[in-house]
């Protein structure tokens, strides 16, 4: 089933009136890594155990956006992306409530009785233990537990994933990504980082060097540190192994950050269309060289040791 999609508790009444959401989790998510899924997962099964809706609240923007927009994070994915995740796990409905002014000042108490209560009829509530909400973040899991306890539903901490003794976070996602440390990102997600978008036609010098490439226009904020990267790429529903440039293309014009991918064993010529560029593992700096000769050669190599990193990880 779809996940439905509502923006107000308007929206919400005229699609489901009263019906109750007996398992809702309130948060960003972004990046949808391993602790979000465990919270949204439990969610699912509460609900499903009932035989009734399981629910999201979720912001947008996010909140830093407006209050402290120097602080705000680039973004690991775009609504969309996060809506798309959220489907899969298995949610039913996701409210998606517009960060603005007058939602920031929203007191802990009115937002548990506008959107818990009156909102969503609420039976159970799952965050993590660190759960913030309302004016200043005034709102914290005890003051939860208690109004819960005399407005009808329940609250559940959902314990945080770790790794190696360090909680998975967004923020943890974002740095090993910004660093350049992809592979480290792949456990925190379950799944490798990737970037979205639209193919655009380049200034065609990857045929002129005998390696033809995608450029990508990505959705999302957060790129990778500017590097060469093993890849794959997900184009018209197949999956190509690939080698990925994020950077300026020193070695020319170094005007702007693209990102470039040249696919193994592609050979169609596209100007447009949808892509998607899963980063596995980073090959090495980006360079500037002297010349078109010297950048080819480097090219073979990146491709060499892709391909041996995508050889090594099959037999692991």
């Amino acid at each position: 089933m779809a996940l439905a999609v509502l923006h107000s508790t308007e929206e919400w009444a005229a699609r489901f009136g009263k019906e109750i959401c007996a398992a809702v989790s309130i948060g960003n998510f972004d990046g949808l890594h391993l602790g979000h899924q465990k919270i949204l997962k439990t969610v699912v099964e509460r609900a499903r155990a009932g035989g009734q809706r399981s629910c999201v609240i979720t912001f947008d923007p996010h909140p830093l956006r407006l209050l402290r927009p120097e602080l705000a994070p680039q973004m690991i994915q775009t609504l969309t992306q996060r809506l798309a995740g959220m489907e899969q796990l298995g949610l039913d409905a996701a409210l998606v409530l517009r960060f603005d002014r007058a939602l920031s000042q929203v007191s802990p108490e009115d937002f548990m009785e506008r959107f818990l209560v009156q909102g969503l009829s609420a039976g159970t509530i799952l965050v993590g233990e660190n759960f913030n909400f309302g004016y200043r973040g005034a709102g914290n899991v005890r003051l939860l537990s208690e109004y819960g306890k005399t407005h009808g539903f329940a609250v559940e901490i959902v314990a945080p994933v770790e790794i190696g003794g360090r909680v998975i976070s967004s923020t943890a996602v974002r740095i090993a990504i910004s660093s350049g440390n992809v592979g480290d990102a792949i456990p925190l997600l379950g799944r490798p980082f990737s970037l979205s978008g639209e193919i655009r036609a380049g200034a065609g010098r990857g045929r002129t060097i005998l390696v033809p490439t995608l450029n990508l226009v990505p959705e999302q904020e957060l790129l990778p540190k500017l590097g060469v990267y093993a890849t794959e790429c997900v184009v018209a529903g197949n999956t190509y192994f690939s080698v990925t440039n994020v950077g300026t293309r020193p070695t020319f014009d170094g005007q702007g950050v693209t990102v470039e991918s040249h696919l193994f064993g592609f050979r169609e010529q596209l100007a447009g269309g949808p892509m998607e560029v899963r980063f596995h593992a980073r090959l090495r700096e980006e360079m500037k060289f002297s010349g078109p000769d010297a950048l080819r050669e480097q090219i073979a190599r990146d491709i060499a040791n892709a391909e041996k990193y995508f050889g090594e990880s099959k037999l692991k």
